[in-house]
């Protein structure tokens, strides 16, 4: 397989329905807290990508049995600390922040040292975010810079605490969350709002959990030494791969499409929100629940005037990874955007607000970022002749399929490296774009 693919022509007008892989985020969690409920417990449509499967190669370390079929992946457990490992054993979270962080949460009470690493992209990424708050249970870390490698030795006498995440990172919260559910007494968390898988999935287990929703704050008090039941879990698909294809629709003339049973969290469709703003005809369909989490097709439709955007700062958390879209939907729009306080999406894979500056300037639309704030002046009658070249992102994912969404909608002639870098998230993505009727040179 060739390290690029090629793209020289914009896709043509499509209506068409299409299903997507599980939820990552989702994913991940089910298998954290699969491996300390006592029993086997089952998933199905469990996403099959490198993030997902780096989980499970990292809890089969930790002594957990995993059985995995076509459609289905088994994982029993004897419950809260009941991993077993030898001495010294290494865990690699490859690209994957939410399972290096999530994961450190669960090995609080680890009886020997445990080192864990990451690829390139991760080992650049902040965990003093995580292990500063872990070591107050009683953890103790050795790390050179705040990043992987790192070691963690837990303790046999944690200590619930009290913690305060004002970044709004789901992650640090989740970390220590599952620490929490095995230390004895209650932690008390107050958390500024971002994503709540963690806390829906402890509502469903009957994980003693109590919340209380303040205006930008969430009031989280987690009671630990309790034992988890197992459970079955069918993954909804995942919002973020799907906001691909919702932007690809709205720019693509006269095109339509219908995404089937996309998990639509509200801490999670900030985006969905913006892209209605900016003019993105978008209709949420057939809701319904399912164990805590909301489901719900998607109908997008094109939509020749796109309305600019002074993003209201509070949508930013529930849209963090899909901003690079957001900022091709700007740059399309009849006027100038503007999007603040977005130093969160430094802290991704690869630092994506400028590399969302990076893909605006070769596509010739002017934009200016100054500290977290970027100002995009939008052109809507741009229609690219000129070859691009995107490579050196860190093989972020989220880059890499921005970059062939605004190739496919822009025009011009794209040659885009790391496509392997899909493997992490969204490894058919190519194939479900091509599908649409994509011409692309793999």
């Amino acid at each position: 397989m060739k390290n690029f693919i090629k793209i020289s022509n914009q896709i043509k007008p499509y209506n068409k329905s299409i299903k997507i892989e599980g939820d990552k985020s989702l994913s991940i969690r089910w298998a954290l807290l699969a491996s300390q409920a006592r029993g086997k417990s089952t998933s199905s449509n469990l996403l099959k990508s490198e993030d997902v499967k780096d989980t499970l190669r990292c809890l089969k370390k930790l002594g957990v049995k995993i059985k995995q079929y076509k459609n289905t992946c088994e994982i029993t457990s004897k419950g809260i600390n009941s991993f077993k490992y030898p001495k010294k054993v290494i865990l690699n979270a490859g690209n994957s922040g939410t399972l290096g962080r999530l994961l450190l949460g669960l090995l609080v009470h680890s009886k020997n040292k445990i080192i864990m690493k990451g690829d390139k992209s991760l080992s650049k990424r902040d965990f003093l975010r995580v292990t500063k708050p872990l070591g107050k249970f009683g953890a103790t870390f050795g790390t050179n810079s705040g990043g992987l490698p790192l070691t963690i030795k837990g303790t046999n006498l944690s200590k619930p605490i009290c913690y305060l995440e004002k970044r709004g990172s789901a992650q640090c919260k989740s970390s220590v969350m599952l620490a929490a559910i095995n230390t004895k007494g209650v932690t008390k968390i107050k958390a500024k709002k971002s994503r709540d898988h963690t806390e829906l999935l402890f509502k469903y287990l009957k994980i003693p959990i109590k919340i209380q929703k303040k205006k930008k704050y969430d009031l989280i008090n987690v009671t630990g030494k309790k034992k988890i039941r197992p459970f079955n879990y069918k993954i909804p698909s995942d919002v973020s791969s799907s906001a691909f294809f919702v932007v690809l629709t709205a720019l693509t003339s006269k095109s339509k499409i219908k995404i089937k049973d996309v998990n639509i969290n509200p801490t999670r469709i900030g985006f969905i929100k913006i892209l209605k703003m900016m003019g993105v005809k978008i209709n949420i369909r057939n809701i319904k629940k399912y164990k805590g989490e909301r489901l719900a097709d998607l109908y997008v439709e094109s939509n020749k005037k796109l309305k600019p955007l002074n993003c209201p700062v509070n949508l930013n958390s529930s849209a963090i990874d899909e901003f690079l879209l957001i900022f091709l939907v700007a740059a399309k729009a009849d006027g100038i955007s503007y999007f603040k306080e977005l130093s969160e999406l430094n802290q991704k894979e690869s630092p994506r607000l400028l590399w969302g500056s990076k893909i605006l300037n070769k596509m010739g639309i002017k934009n200016i970022v100054k500290n977290s704030n970027i100002k995009i002046f939008g052109n809507p009658n741009l229609n690219l002749k000129k070859k691009i070249i995107i490579k050196e992102f860190l093989k972020d994912h989220r880059v890499f399929m921005t970059s062939v969404v605004a190739a496919l909608t822009f025009g011009g002639k794209w040659k885009i490296y790391d496509q392997d870098s899909i493997k992490t998230s969204f490894p058919s993505f190519l194939n479900k774009i091509s599908e649409l009727g994509a011409n692309i040179e793999r």
